[in-house]
């Protein structure tokens, strides 16, 4: 039987459900199981022309395309946030995070949700963040790593979502080691190269200029960097970001570590967005996402793109299929 995918349908107001209904009705890579109200994907579907009823998910059986229900608690309107299903959005992830450590599903593949009803909701405990962290939180992960892929570029974050200011003090030998060793090993397993070559971004602009325009690259940066390769990690850096996204510097190396979450991904974003995927490394499971939001002003039209869902699945696929190989 072929291994199962569980893609989950993330929040109900926005694209995830037709976009969910939209790659299951077309050609798709794998065993596809949906998690997500039955009814609210079937009138999302029939909203943009796809009139199929899928089968609730057995895992005896080998289904193109199956529905792991779960009702909604309460109705969802296209584009109108409701903050009685946010508990809901997270349950899909419980479902999903459950059914890969029994071995039910091969891989976690997420449509988006919104992080401010969830918030709003009071359903996390503290400040929810995203996907990210709520998967290392219930995989019991001390730490995962952001790589997004697209435009022939992987681009990996050294902080996720924090404030500007708060970055600094986040970049410590113990975080940025643990974050290079990740991507190091991950790019071995998941993505098979052998010998990976990172490039690491600076922090400051120039990359501190020498100490001039930001002492991080001194005192912790190239430090850290230095010990790394003493261990036999292929590192360049740190560079400047402002020319380090350039292709002949890109040739150089398998992936780029940024510093932070808007140093990095807006020019990944910018050569690929739409196809973007976001990997989440170092989780014991394989999980793949798109690279963009809800969406909510285009929910219900018919004009959601499904080019980053369609390529988040075919990644989880291939990611599969070598650590099975």
């Amino acid at each position: 039987m072929r291994p199962a995918l569980a893609l989950t349908t993330g929040e109900p107001a926005g694209i995830g459900p037709e976009l969910a209904a939209q790659l299951a009705a077309t050609g798709h890579a794998g065993r596809l199981v949906l998690l997500g109200d039955e009814t609210l994907l079937r009138e999302r579907g029939a909203a943009i022309g796809i009139h199929v009823d899928w089968p609730r998910f057995d895992p005896e059986r080998d289904d193109d395309v199956s529905v792991l229900h779960l009702p909604l608690p309460a109705t969802s309107q296209p584009g109108i946030l409701d903050i009685a299903n946010a508990g809901y959005v997270l349950q899909l992830l419980d479902l999903a995070i459950a059914g890969c450590g029994n071995g039910t599903f091969a891989a976690i593949v997420t449509a988006p949700i919104h992080k401010g009803v969830i918030n709003d909701a009071g359903m996390a405990k503290g400040f929810f963040f995203g996907h990210t962290e709520y998967l290392a939180e219930r995989t019991g992960t001390a730490q995962v790593v952001m790589l997004l892929t697209g435009g022939q570029m992987r681009v990996a974050l050294a902080t996720t979502h924090l404030p500007l200011s708060d970055v600094p003090a986040a970049i410590t030998p113990e975080t940025l080691s643990r974050t290079l060793r990740i991507l190091d090993v991950d790019l071995k397993r998941k993505f098979g190269i052998a010998e990976p070559t990172i490039l690491v971004a600076g922090l400051n602009p120039h990359a501190g200029e020498g100490g001039h325009l930001g002492r991080e690259e001194l005192e912790v940066i190239i430090p850290t960097l230095d010990r790394l390769r003493a261990e036999g990690l292929k590192l360049i850096g740190p560079l400047p970001a402002d020319t380090l996204f350039n292709r002949k510097q890109l040739a150089q190396g398998d992936a780029v570590l940024a510093m932070y979450h808007d140093q990095g991904l807006p020019v990944l974003k910018y050569a690929s967005f739409g196809h973007g995927i976001n990997v989440t490394l170092g989780l014991p499971l394989i999980r793949t996402s798109v690279d963009h939001g809800t969406a909510l002003d285009l929910a219900g039209t018919g004009r959601a793109d499904p080019g980053s869902l369609r390529a988040a699945l075919d990644l989880a696929c291939e990611l599969v299929q070598r650590q099975r190989s």
